[in-house]
C-alpha cells in the first residue's frame, strides 16, 4: 500500500501557482478568449459537422509511415512544439500539483453530458504532445475504434471497441474546463518518486521541484515496492480523469478495458519497461491488454473510415450498454 503524504503548504502554493500561470495565458491568447471560443463552438453546430463526415472518409492516418517513425522525439516535424510541451510538463507535474487536480476535478461537478456529446466536443482538439498527427480527436477515435472492430469482430468485443472509441475522451479537460496541455495529454508517469530516465526528454525533469526531495527523488519514495499501479499516484492527465469518470458513473465496462483508459499513457512502463518495482500480480496479467490495444492507438488507419453518420448507431447502442445517458464530469 502506499502511504498518504499530504503536500506541504509551499508545494501546495507552487501547484497552484503554476495553474494559475497557465490558465491566464491560455485566456490571454486571442484564439482562446470566451467571445470567439463560443462563437466557434456555435459555428461548428452550425456547419462544421457535416463537413467533418465528409472529410473522414478520405483522411489516412499514417498510412505512408513506418511503425519506427511513429513516437519520433528527435526530429519529427512538430519537434519544436511537441519538445517545448514536454519540457513545460515534466517541469510543472508535482505530486503537489496531482493532488490539487484529483481534489479539483475528481468530484465531478463540472458538468453532465453523455459520451457522444463529449466525442463531438473534442472534434476540433490537436494534441499538441503527439508528434505523429495534427488529426482531431473525434476522427482519432473512430479510426482507432474501427481499427479495434476490424481485429476483434463480433458482439462478445462490443467493449473493446467502445474503449477505443473512449479512450481519449478526458481530453476535454483541455478544451471545455480550460486546463492547460500539459496538465490533460502526453505520456504519464508515477509522481512521488523518482523519475524515469525512460520517460520522453527525461532531462527536464530536473527543473521539477520533486527532483531533489528527499523521499520523492528515491526509486520506491512514498510507495513500498511491487504495492501495484493502482496505489500509485500517476501525474495529472486525461487517463486517470476518464478513469474516474468511468467508475463514478457506474460504467459496466471490464476491468481489461478501465486498464487500458487508465495506463494507455504510461509508455514508460508498457514500451519501456520501467516502473516494473511498483507493480503487482494483477498490473502483470492487464499489461498485455494495454499491449494489446497501444497499437490501435498509435498506428491506427483507415483508408476506406465510414462517416460519422454511418457509424453513430453502432455506437450509440454499445455506448447505452455500459453507460448511463448523462455522465457527470
Amino acid at each position: 500500500m502506499s502511504v498518504v503524504i499530504q503536500p506541504s503548504e509551499t508545494e501546495r502554493t507552487y501547484a497552484q501557482q503554476v495553474l494559475l500561470e497557465d490558465q491566464k495565458i491560455l485566456h490571454d491568447i486571442d484564439e482562446w478568449q470566451d467571445d470567439k471560443k463560443q462563437a466557434y463552438l456555435d459555428g461548428l453546430k452550425r456547419k462544421s459537422c457535416q463537413e467533418n463526415e465528409d472529410k473522414l472518409s478520405e483522411v489516412k492516418y499514417g498510412a505512408d509511415k513506418k511503425k519506427e517513425e511513429f513516437r519520433n522525439y528527435a526530429n519529427s516535424a512538430r519537434q519544436i512544439r511537441v519538445e517545448n510541451f514536454y519540457h513545460t510538463q515534466h517541469k510543472n507535474q508535482t505530486y503537489a500539483f496531482v493532488k490539487e487536480m484529483e481534489a479539483n476535478f475528481l468530484k465531478l461537478d463540472k458538468c453532465e453530458m453523455g459520451i457522444w456529446e463529449a466525442l463531438e466536443l473534442l472534434n476540433t482538439f490537436v494534441d499538441d504532445s503527439d508528434p505523429d498527427t495534427e488529426m482531431s480527436q473525434l476522427q482519432h477515435a473512430l479510426q482507432t475504434a474501427e481499427s479495434v472492430r476490424a481485429k476483434f469482430p463480433g458482439e462478445e468485443y462490443d467493449w473493446f471497441h467502445l474503449t477505443g472509441l473512449i479512450h481519449d475522451l478526458g481530453k476535454l479537460m483541455a478544451f471545455k474546463f480550460g486546463l492547460p496541455q500539459w496538465a490533460v495529454v502526453g505520456d504519464t508517469f508515477p509522481v512521488g518518486c523518482a523519475f524515469s530516465d525512460e520517460c520522453v526528454f527525461p532531462q527536464y525533469f530536473k527543473e521539477n521541484p520533486d527532483y531533489d526531495h528527499p523521499v520523492y527523488s528515491t526509486p520506491s519514495g512514498i510507495y513500498q515496492p511491487h504495492c501495484g499501479l493502482k496505489n500509485v499516484t500517476m501525474s495529472w492527465g486525461h487517463d486517470e480523469y476518464l478513469y474516474q469518470v468511468c467508475v463514478k458513473n457506474g460504467s459496466t465496462l471490464p476491468d481489461s478495458g478501465l486498464y487500458m483508459i487508465r495506463f494507455h499513457s504510461f509508455y514508460p512502463w508498457h514500451k519501456e519497461g520501467a516502473y516494473t518495482h511498483l507493480c503487482d500480480e494483477q498490473d502483470a496479467d492487464n499489461l498485455k491488454w494495454v499491449k494489446e490495444f497501444n497499437p490501435f492507438d498509435l498506428y491506427s488507419k483507415a483508408d476506406n473510415l465510414k462517416s460519422v453518420e454511418e457509424l453513430k448507431p453502432y455506437y450509440e447502442k454499445v455506448i447505452a450498454k455500459y453507460f448511463p445517458q448523462k455522465l457527470k464530469w
